[in-house]
């Protein structure tokens, strides 16, 4: 019954306008459950071909046994490999999902698209090998990029709207309206916004009041540098990361890291049409949430509006041992304008887990090593706070 709702939701949403009606919403298979809680696992840039390495599907299934999330969010990158291989990828990434029978939708990253197949083609393999567990549609296909769309939450008692997920296809390269490559990271567009603004609205008039929500996309805001970096009274080349047309400094504002790690220069695209400020401005997002640089598992906040940024699972790509992991979310009933999230890293997760650790072959004195280094930095970062102004006037 189950994977039937599902099915029924998609083909419903699908043919449906951008304000979803009541009826449409009655079949949304997500809820808060009998404790009031509402639970997601964001897992970012898997980033591998097929064969996939065993590990990083071994820490996945192992995860979704742990903490029984409602639902998965693939944050982006989710498949790469050749393209005579990309179905076989993304069927054995959605076994794990549909052995574990948990939900999951996606978006799309910079990276899905880069082996011969576009996002449109990519979101009915999705649909295909999720078994009617992928909850992933593309509600107005007109759109720039692929699968842009909400999922609402129910109540325990499935009567009406308490929460909300917007899911935001970032793009990969931007082109522009010339058909131009301009060799840049791509964004969330006009329409999309505009898309989220009318959608905001109508779901507002059916719950009868502002329904708190998360943002999910791939590639990060350009906010965040207004969040993170002071701007810079000099330009160092490389050492001076430019975003927002403004030049900020390389030291971070690291009384601004509310948690996690900073380990590289966010990668925003040059662009922005507004998306962040739009936000602000309707009141309903607490937390936009990205992946896209493998390494950063920081939260911050600016205006009213955490951002952060979930660490790659990816054991193919680039990453570190400190912060590989997935992030998971959750959400009381009582509150929903509140919600508690933290990384769990392959490595933590192995040493609490001895079977795990030697069933995917993780060495747990390395592990215990990467936490007890990250232990150390984020006790450097703490002692860092009081000067991170002075240091940014300097630098």
């Amino acid at each position: 019954m189950k994977k039937i709702v599902s099915i029924v939701l998609a083909l419903v949403l699908a043919f449906g306008a951008c304000a979803i009606s009541a009826s449409a919403y009655d079949l949304v298979p997500l809820k808060f459950d009998k404790n009031g809680e509402f639970k997601i696992m964001h897992i970012c840039d898997c980033q591998d071909g097929y064969p996939a390495v065993d590990t990083m599907l071994k820490f996945i299934d192992a995860a979704l046994k742990e903490y029984q999330p409602d639902i998965v969010v693939l944050g982006g990158d989710n498949t790469t490999g050749p393209k005579e291989t990309k179905a076989q990828a993304i069927e054995e990434l959605c076994k794990v999902f549909v052995d574990n029978e948990t939900y999951f939708t996606l978006v799309f990253g910079n990276h899905d698209r880069e082996q011969g197949y576009e996002n449109d083609e990519l979101l009915p393999m999705y649909q295909l090998y999720g078994k009617g567990y992928c909850l992933a549609y593309d509600e107005v296909p007109a759109l720039h990029g692929t699968a842009t769309h909400n999922l609402p939450v129910m109540s325990s008692d499935g009567t009406k709207v308490k929460f909300n997920l917007w899911m935001f296809d970032s793009g990969s390269h931007y082109i522009d309206e010339n058909g131009k490559d301009l060799g840049i990271y791509d964004c969330v567009r006009e329409d999309q916004i505009k898309w989220y603004q009318e959608e905001s609205k109508a779901l507002e008039a059916l719950a009868g009041g502002k329904v708190p929500s998360l943002a999910f996309q791939h590639i990060v805001v350009g906010e965040v540098y207004e969040a993170l970096f002071h701007e810079s009274l000099v330009d160092l080349g490389v050492l001076t990361p430019k975003a927002n047309g403004k030049i900020y400094s390389f030291f971070p504002r690291t009384e601004n890291i509310q948690e996690g790690f900073l380990f590289e220069f966010p990668c925003p695209s040059e662009k922005n049409h507004g998306q962040f400020d739009a936000m602000v401005e309707r009141g309903d997002v607490l937390a936009m949430f990205f992946g896209h640089d493998h390494i950063n598992s920081y939260t911050t906040e600016l205006d009213g509006i955490k951002i952060i940024n979930t660490p790659g699972a990816t054991f193919d790509a680039y990453g570190n041992d400190i912060v590989r992991g997935v992030r998971m979310i959750t959400v009381k009933e009582n509150d929903p304008t509140k919600f508690e999230t933290e990384v769990v890293t392959v490595s933590q997760f192995a040493l609490d887990n001895n079977d795990f650790a030697e069933d995917a072959g993780i060495d747990t004195f390395t592990a215990g090593l990467m936490l007890f280094l990250g232990d150390i930095l984020l006790a450097l970062n703490g002692l860092t706070k009081g000067f991170s102004s002075i240091i940014s006037m300097i630098f």
